[in-house]
Formats: C-alpha cells, structure tokens, sequence
C-alpha cells in the first residue's frame, strides 16, 4: 500500500471515527486553536472541556484581551490548570503580536513559549498549511508504523513529513492525534482497527516501539506551610520559581515552627514530585510580599496546594 491509499484510509476513518465535536475543530479563528493547544499541553482534553476551555474564553474572548490583561488576571483564570508556564507563554505571546498570531508555522514559532510543535498544530489547524503535527500520540503512531525504538526529534520530523498528506493537512493531522488517542494506545492498542495496519512494521510488537522508559521513583517532600496573621489580615508571598513564577501563595520551609497553631495537612501530586505541607498558624512577624483579607486573596492567583492550605484555614472560622 502506497502512502496516497494510506491517506486514503486515514481519511475514511476520521470521518466515521473522528471527535468531531472537539469545539477547537469548528471554528476558523486561530485564538481558540491556539489556546487548546496550549492546554492540551500536559492536560487532558475531558479536563479542559469541562473546566477551563470555554470559561477562560468567556472571561478573555480573543487574544487582544489577552495582550490587554495583567499577567495576574491571566493566571487567575489559568488557577487549577496548572504547568502555569503555559499562561504566562500565552501572555507574553499574545503580548508579542500584539493580539494577531502570524499566518504560518514560521512566524508563529518566533513567539514566547511556541516552539515547533505548537507552531505546526496551530498552522495545520487554523491556516491549513500543509506540516505535519508532533504530539505524544503522534510520535507513538511513528514509532511504531516505522519500528523506531529510540528515534532522535530530527528523526521523527523527517519520518512526519514523509507520512504527511500534504493535500489535505487539516484532516490527516486531526485523524492522526484521534487514532492515537483510540487506537494506537499506549497499552493494548487495537491494530486490526487502525487505518495504518496495512504498512505498519511495528504491528507484530507494538510496545516495543518505542523503547519503554524506566519508570522513575517519584521524591516526595513534606514541609511546612505558614499563615502569618497581622492585623487581621493573612501573609502571602509571590512565587519567583520557574514552576509557579507570578503566582501567590504561603511561606513554605523544611521545619516545622517553633511556635503556631496546627491547622491541617494537605498535598498535590506534581508531574516529578508529590509535596505534602503541615500548615501551621503564626502570629510572629514574617517576611511577605503582600498582605490580604480573605475576600482579597479570593481574587488572586494561588496554586493548588495554596488553595488547600487556605481551605483548611477556613475551616477555623476566624
């Protein structure tokens, strides 16, 4: 089977198998396409849908309002996502072209935080050009239709350009996510319905390819988490990591405090280490960056574990 009755069949499943009703995949304007890509990054699409897709659309309807918005409001409306590098991207980005993403791959690459991925999916989608597309479910179905066991990024390109149906992008690439998401799975992948089964040399052992990582051993870190109060107020301070850089919070440290009150524990799993906090009340003089009522903290950004820290607080009724 050549690759023209490869795209053939492809073709032919989407349009009996295809997610159809994804609400990125019936629109033309390229900011909707390019903020689920964004989130769709690390997250799964049930989770975007149900939760954060059409409320952050609501709240920043096009990428203009975006560009016009404080980082802060940005990160609210991203709260409870998470990888919240991804929003302060689609910040400086929509920042970047002042509202306007550019009309290709190559221009949409020169934004903050889109690298090639992105850039292809978002051309594919939104302008029809013809490259291919490189997500997880992607690089798994390559793998496997060219029995890759370790392939280089170069080497994956090289093989999703030549698989490519250049004559229709839009389709081959949503096909493509759809049949890995469905049918070239990571675990028991259901090669008599796939459209690819005809030439796929990785068929006869489909998890081989590729090669399966080592599973890595997950650290775990317990510390503490601080609420100084002042005045009636609470101490928060401003996140300068990488992982939640711009976002609020409380102070965390590795020991415990001599002196406070014991409000609770709570703990979130991040994708390479769980961190569990014991929360305590303090009275004593701390170095923060801000000072909040409850009803002001309500609209800043925090972090899940921040959230569940300020849960347990109240839960005392002060």
């Amino acid at each position: 089977m050549g690759f023209a009755a490869l795209h053939e069949a492809i073709g032919g499943w989407y349009k009996i198998n295809g997610r159809h009703d994804l609400p990125w995949r019936n629109t033309d304007d390229p900011y909707p396409i390019y903020l689920s890509e964004i989130m769709l990054q690390q997250t799964q699409v049930k989770t975007v849908l149900e939760r954060f897709y059409f409320p952050f659309l609501e709240t920043f309807p096009t990428l203009k309002s975006v560009a016009d918005a404080p980082l802060e409001a940005v990160l609210k409306q991203w709260q409870g996502l998470g990888y919240y590098t991804r929003a302060r991207n689609l910040h400086a980005a929509a920042r970047a072209c002042g509202g306007k993403l550019p009309e290709n791959a190559a221009g949409l690459a020169e934004l903050p935080g889109i690298g090639q991925t992105t850039a292809h999916a978002v051309a594919a989608f939104a302008y029809r050009e013809p490259v291919p597309i490189m997500d997880a479910n992607v690089k798994r179905i390559l793998c496997r239709f060219f029995a890759l066991k370790t392939p280089t990024p170069k080497t994956l390109w090289e093989k999703a350009d030549a698989l490519l149906n250049t004559n229709d992008p839009y389709h081959y690439n949503q096909a493509m996510m759809d049949i890995g998401a469905t049918v070239c799975t990571p675990k028991l992948p259901d090669c008599s319905a796939c459209p690819l089964n005809s030439a796929c040399k990785g068929q006869k052992n489909p998890s081989a390819y590729p090669t399966p990582k080592a599973a890595k051993k997950v650290p775990h870190r317990h510390h503490a988490a601080l609420i100084p109060i002042q005045n009636g107020k609470i101490g928060l301070i401003r996140r300068t990591t990488r992982l939640l850089h711009g976002m609020w919070g409380f102070i965390q440290q590795e020991k415990l405090p001599e002196v406070g009150r014991p409000v609770g524990r709570a703990s979130h799993a991040y994708s390479h280490f769980k961190l569990t906090l014991d929360a305590y009340v303090v009275e004593e003089e701390a170095k923060c960056d801000g000072w909040f009522t409850l009803e002001e903290i309500e609209k800043l950004p925090l972090s899940k574990i921040d959230e569940k820290i300020l849960a347990l607080y109240k839960t005392l009724g002060e």
